[in-house]
C-alpha cells in the first residue's frame, strides 16, 4: 500500500506547538505521514515539528509557493536570483522537517499573471531556476515536484502536458511531477488520461475534492483516479490536501472564503477512502 499522507493546512499554515496534538491523532488514525507548508515560520520551529514526528513515527513532505519578489519567471535577472534562494532557504527547512517531499506551484509566482499565454522564455526561465537547485536538494534528501494548478491560480503549468513540457527542459532526476486531483479536476479532460500521460515523470500525488471537502464527498471520480494509479504502478505518497477557515489569513490568500468541511472530517473519512481504493485497485 502506497504512504497516506494529509496536509495540516486544514488547521493551520502557521508550524507551532498547537500542531503537536493534531499529528499524534493523525498517528492514531493511522496516517503514515504529515505535509507542512513552508513559509514564514520561525527557523526553530521547523526542528521542533520534525523532531516531533520523528518521535511518533510520522514521516513528513512538505509545500511551499513563491511570492512575486522570488518568481522563476520573470524576466528581471535579479528576482530569478532571489527565487533561487528562496528555494535553498525552504529546502533547508524542509530538511530540518526531515521532509522526503517539496511539492507545490514554485516554478512561478503563485497569482502572478502577465495577461498572455506562457512563453518559451517563461518555461526556460523557471527550468533553469529549478535545475539550478536541484542538487542542493538531492544532497538534503528532498525530491522536488512542482505543480501544475488551475488557470485561476497560475498560467505557466495547468496542465500535466505544460508541466511535463517544463519537466524536460529542467532535466533533472531529482525533480519530477506532482499531481493535484483538485486542479485536474478543472483542466484535464480524463483524470485517469492525464495521470497516465504524466506518469513516467509522477513523484508525489495529492487527494484533493473537487471543491477542497472532504475526498469522495464530491464529484472527482475516484474510481478511475486510483485505477490509473494503479495501472501505472505509481508507489509514491498519496497525501490529503483540503482547506478551511481555521487559519483566516491563509485562508484569505487563496481564496477560501467558507469552510467545506470540517478537518477531522476530511482526515478520517479521507483515510478511508484511500484505503478502500487502495485495496480495490491493488495499490
Amino acid at each position: 500500500m502506497n504512504k497516506i499522507g494529509f496536509n495540516v493546512l486544514a488547521w493551520s499554515a502557521e508550524m507551532s506547538e498547537n500542531l503537536l496534538p493534531v499529528l499524534d491523532r493523525l498517528k492514531k488514525i493511522g496516517y503514515d505521514g504529515a505535509e507542512f507548508f513552508i513559509g514564514g515560520s520561525p527557523e526553530e520551529s521547523f526542528k521542533m515539528i520534525g523532531n516531533h514526528c520523528a518521535d511518533i513515527g510520522l514521516e513528513v513532505t512538505a509545500v511551499t509557493v513563491m511570492g512575486p519578489e522570488q518568481n522563476p519567471i520573470s524576466p528581471d535577472t535579479k528576482i530569478r536570483a532571489a527565487a533561487s534562494e528562496q528555494l535553498k532557504w525552504v529546502i533547508d527547512r524542509a530538511n530540518d522537517l526531515n521532509a522526503q517531499v517539496l511539492c507545490g506551484p514554485f516554478h512561478s509566482a503563485f497569482t502572478v499573471f502577465a495577461s498572455r499565454e506562457p512563453i518559451e522564455d517563461e518555461y526556460n526561465w523557471s527550468a533553469e531556476v529549478l535545475n539550478g537547485v536541484a542538487d542542493y536538494a538531492k544532497d538534503a534528501g528532498v525530491l522536488l515536484t512542482p505543480e501544475a494548478l488551475n488557470r485561476f491560480e497560475c498560467y505557466l503549468c495547468n496542465t500535466m502536458q505544460q508541466l511535463s513540457y517544463l519537466l524536460k527542459k529542467v532535466n533533472h532526476s531529482n525533480v519530477q511531477a506532482m499531481f493535484d486531483t483538485h486542479h485536474a479536476n478543472i483542466e484535464e479532460k480524463k483524470l485517469g488520461d492525464a495521470i497516465k500521460f504524466i506518469a513516467p515523470q509522477l513523484g508525489h500525488f495529492h487527494i484533493s475534492e473537487n471543491d477542497r471537502g472532504t475526498p469522495g464527498s464530491g464529484h472527482v471520480n475516484f474510481d478511475e483516479t486510483f485505477k490509473a494509479l494503479a495501472d501505472v504502478n505509481y508507489k509514491g505518497w498519496l497525501t490529503i490536501e483540503g482547506f478551511t477557515r481555521n487559519d483566516p489569513a491563509f485562508a484569505n490568500s487563496i481564496g477560501v472564503w467558507r469552510n467545506f468541511s470540517e478537518p477531522w472530517d476530511m482526515a478520517e473519512k479521507g483515510f478511508e477512502l484511500i484505503k478502500g481504493m487502495g485495496e480495490k485497485y491493488g495499490l
